[in-house]
């Protein structure tokens, strides 16, 4: 008969029980093949904690939280993983991601090494606690859209824990609306008569006018400026009229030039030019530098707008550009210019194609949107004055084809 172990009270000790020699306890148990252990200064909940000793779970609830977690098909505490090692080994996975997306990744990694939230152990993150430091980053001054960005890497990341079988349930799961304030600045169109004067405006500045082609091109024809900034002559046909967007240029915050895929598949398109794009082109072209060394950036050269030291422009230098512009701009005039930004170019292209009445699937097919959602709901910036035009005009449409009914009668 084997005989039972027992604590220094008498007590009959479970398998994986035992009860070391300075008093406390412990259990040992074995998980994927490994040995692990926890320990207490008590067995029961009932049980004095000893003098000097910290308040801890007695030993017998731990375990049957343990059991709790296999019958759930749950690693026992998350496997005893810290936020930041979850993010880090889910990043990790995050292979021929664009450079612009691995620096989001340092950044969220970068804040969770520097938070005491990133030491917490992840079985241990509710959804209460989740959300209370979301709300704590914009305490904290980050902006909506970063903290839309970092748990949009969190998110993900406890949903494969929960895949793994370390979770039951992902805390990061709820919609960040309802939580933070969404302090975002929505970047608007600007008006026909706004671009107008823009345009204008830049064309007969003695040292800006340099610049006018390119910025005319960016409001003619809606391209993303890491796309326009990827432009080679290569990709301007001028006997046929037409613009090949298959690639951006990108910088890295290392100063690595970069030529990736566009944003989307659909962001590869060919674009027609208007005549007045076309003569924007080939003004372009014509004063276009010649080099003594063409800058050659993944296999890419001829690229149309090179800087100071021979490189190409990137977004950072026409976004600079725009900035002064509005700022001499608005101490030259009291009518005062809102921003201007390559994007807002973009907003603007998309909502004058949308109030000339341009069908929304060529719209799309023009904007490079995979999403049709995206060009009518997010770019197309259109008010009353646009409904009540439209409304009218279909009004009138209307009227003469009830007049032309009672001719014919």
């Amino acid at each position: 008969m084997s005989v039972k172990r027992r604590d220094k009270k008498n007590r009959i000790l479970r398998d994986g029980e035992t009860q070391c020699k300075d008093g406390k306890y412990r259990f040992t148990f074995y998980e994927n093949g490994k040995q692990k252990c926890f320990y207490s200064w008590r067995l029961e909940r009932t049980d004095p904690l000893p003098s000097g000793k910290r308040e801890c779970m007695a030993l017998r609830d731990k375990e049957d939280e343990l059991r709790k977690s296999k019958d759930r098909g749950l690693a026992y505490q998350g496997d005893g993983m810290t936020v930041l090692e979850l993010v880090d080994k889910y990043t990790l996975q995050k292979r021929g991601v664009k450079h612009t997306t691995q620096a989001g990744y340092r950044t969220v990694l970068n804040i969770l090494k520097n938070d005491p939230f990133g030491a917490k152990r992840i079985d241990k993150v509710k959804l209460s606690d989740a959300k209370i430091w979301l709300i704590q980053l914009q305490e904290d001054g980050r902006s909506y859209s970063s903290i839309h960005s970092i748990r949009g890497v969190l998110r993900p990341a406890f949903q494969m824990a929960v895949d793994d079988g370390l979770l039951l349930k992902n805390p990061f799961e709820f919609q960040l609306a309802t939580v933070i304030v969404n302090d975002s600045v929505t970047r608007e169109a600007v008006t026909i008569k706004q671009e107008r004067q823009f345009l204008a405006f830049v064309k007969n500045d003695s040292h800006f006018s340099r610049y006018y082609e390119g910025i005319c091109i960016l409001f003619k024809t809606g391209l993303r400026i890491s796309e326009f900034c990827g432009l080679t002559l290569a990709d301007i046909d001028l006997a046929g009229r037409t613009i090949n967007v298959d690639h951006q240029l990108q910088r890295s915050s290392r100063m690595e030039y970069l030529i990736e895929d566009t944003k989307t598949n659909a962001g590869t398109r060919v674009l027609p030019m208007t005549d007045e794009v076309y003569e924007c082109f080939k003004t372009v072209i014509r004063k276009r530098p010649k080099p003594e060394i063409e800058p050659i950036i993944a296999g890419k050269t001829g690229f149309l707008y090179l800087d100071k030291n021979g490189m190409p422009m990137v977004a950072l230098h026409w976004e600079k550009y725009f900035e002064h512009i509005v700022e001499k701009y608005n101490k030259i005039y009291r009518v005062q210019m809102p921003k201007v930004t390559p994007h807002v170019c973009r907003h603007t292209y998309c909502s004058n194609c949308a109030r000339a009445g341009m069908n929304p699937k060529t719209l799309q097919y023009l904007m490079g949107h995979s999403d049709i959602g995206v060009t009518l709901n997010v770019y197309t910036h259109l008010g009353y004055e646009d409904a009540k035009e439209e409304l009218s005009r279909i009004n009138m449409a209307g009227t003469s084809k009830s007049h032309a009914f009672k001719k014919q009668a």
